[in-house]
């Protein structure tokens, strides 16, 4: 195989083709369905389908027995299902997502979530990067390979549309499929981070989420604040009173011993490894207001935080008006979402019976406390990784990046993987992405560093090569 060769073929096809849809893909306000109940009614996740169907169907043409179908499971969203001949009896499965995440506000003059804005090396909209690249980059790579003649396993490319909802139709998927998906001996997904734009980055774990909304009600009606504050308790002060029992007000450290796992001590070395390389980059990279700083001047325990621990957010709020329309009255019901991060081995379904049970058992003054849990997804811990592979990422990473391949734990969720790591415990994980530093995935301004995803498809290419050839030799 000719790297060289790689990266002509795919760095010309990403700015001959790939860039321009996904351009065009920038513009289609295709959110999820957790944020777009009438998604089906709307369509834009069907333009979205569309428009990856249209342009793979065309790049299919170069194997005759390569094979598209965009699965629909009677009130799910859609799934695009790719099958690429190749030889011998493994199967490699590449995996992406098509949904996004809402508009979010805030982006900078000129830019917006579906206005595509390529400015230098970045293309601004959003799903570009989170993770509408992962379909175009899969097929060039293999495209790559074909061009060359080089030999590789049977490809499986699977692009869903309900990951930013949590995945909740994709095992359903999964199983309607699971005998043409068969056994894969390696599983690649394109939906993760990279800690800079230097070098390859490898997600050795990910942590889960639960999650819902919180709402605590005092009244019927609201009434004049000067009338009953002081005799009716504030709905908002016991909200913030069931918060403290999850979440230490001062340090942001999470409570229950419940919610923590002993963390490996290899992660915790690749921490350590982390800090090291990235230094001050590890927060760096975030937007503080001037003065602001991060929780802790340990850069170790900032990635320990980040990928292993429980943290919580919350992400909205309800029966607040707005601030201009904000009278003299204690309102009825505070509500809030609440997005509560934990350990990549918690199981996601505990934490969030505990959740509910933590936050809505002896309401203070007896208030009305109801959690409605949204989520409760499980983490992954990746495997160990296999000589061959470790190998192949290291020679990718320098071969295209022109340095060593680095690894470290990403704080998102990406469920497919701890769903096919229950299903196919066998299997190698090779998970990386172009999510790095600025590129604010689900927030403003979000971008997609051009170069990354060449040089990510470029690697994905040589390890699909190196996959074949090491099972080819025993």
């Amino acid at each position: 195989m000719d790297t060289s060769r790689i990266s002509s073929f795919i760095g010309d096809l990403w700015d001959a083709e790939i860039v321009p849809q996904l351009v065009q893909y920038i513009r289609i306000p295709n959110k999820s369905p957790m944020f777009d109940a009438k998604w089906a009614e709307h369509g834009y996740m069907d333009d979205a389908v569309r428009l990856m169907e249209t342009w793979a169907r065309g790049k299919l043409a170069a194997w005759p027995d390569a094979t598209l179908e965009v699965v629909r499971l009677e009130g799910r969203t859609p799934l695009i299902y790719i099958e690429v001949p190749g030889q011998g009896d493994d199967t490699v499965v590449l995996y992406g997502h098509l949904d996004k995440q809402p508009e979010m506000t805030g982006w900078s003059d000129g830019l917006g979530p579906w206005e595509p804005v390529l400015r230098g090396d970045r293309l601004y909209g959003r799903g570009g990067a989170d993770d509408g690249y992962a379909i175009f980059g899969s097929i060039a790579a293999l495209l790559a390979l074909r061009e060359q003649g080089v030999p590789h396993a049977r490809c499986v490319i699977m692009i869903e549309a309900c990951e930013e909802s949590g995945s909740y139709d994709l095992p359903y998927y999964v199983d309607h499929l699971a005998p043409r998906i068969g056994n894969p001996s390696l599983v690649v997904c394109l939906d993760s981070g990279c800690g800079n734009y230097d070098q390859l980055w490898l997600t050795t774990s990910l942590r889960g989420m639960t999650g819902g909304n919180l709402t605590v009600q005092v009244l019927e009606e609201g009434v004049h604040s000067g009338d009953a504050s002081g005799v009716v308790p504030s709905s908002f002060r016991i909200l913030r009173q069931l918060l403290s029992r999850l979440e230490d007000q001062d340090t942001g450290r999470i409570i229950p011993d419940e919610l923590y796992v002993d963390i490996p001590d290899e992660r915790r070395e690749q921490a350590r490894r982390s800090a090291e390389l990235l230094g001050n980059d590890i927060f760096d990279k975030f937007p503080f207001v001037e003065g602001m700083k991060p929780v802790t001047g340990d850069l170790t325990e900032l990635v320990l935080n980040r990928t292993w621990r429980p943290q919580l957010a919350v992400t909205g709020a309800g029966g607040m008006p707005a601030l201009d329309s904000a009278g003299n009255v204690l309102r009825p019901r505070t509500a809030v979402k609440l997005s509560l991060r934990v350990p990549p081995t918690l199981s996601g379904a505990k934490a969030g019976a505990f959740l509910k049970q933590l936050l809505e058992k002896d309401p203070p003054y007896g208030a009305r406390v109801t959690f409605a849990l949204e989520k409760d997804g499980s983490g992954w811990n990746a495997p160990q990784l296999s000589p061959w592979l470790a190998d192949a990422v290291s020679k990718a990473s320098e071969n295209y990046f022109g340095a060593p391949a680095a690894y470290m734990g990403e704080g998102g969720s990406i469920p497919f993987m701890g769903m096919l790591g229950e299903k196919f415990p066998k299997a190698q994980f090779l998970i990386t992405g172009v999510l790095g530093p600025h590129s604010n995935a689900h927030g403003p301004n979000e971008f997609l560093h051009i170069p990354t995803g060449k040089r990510v498809s470029m690697v994905v290419a040589d390890v699909v090569a190196r996959q074949y050839a090491e099972g080819a030799s025993g």
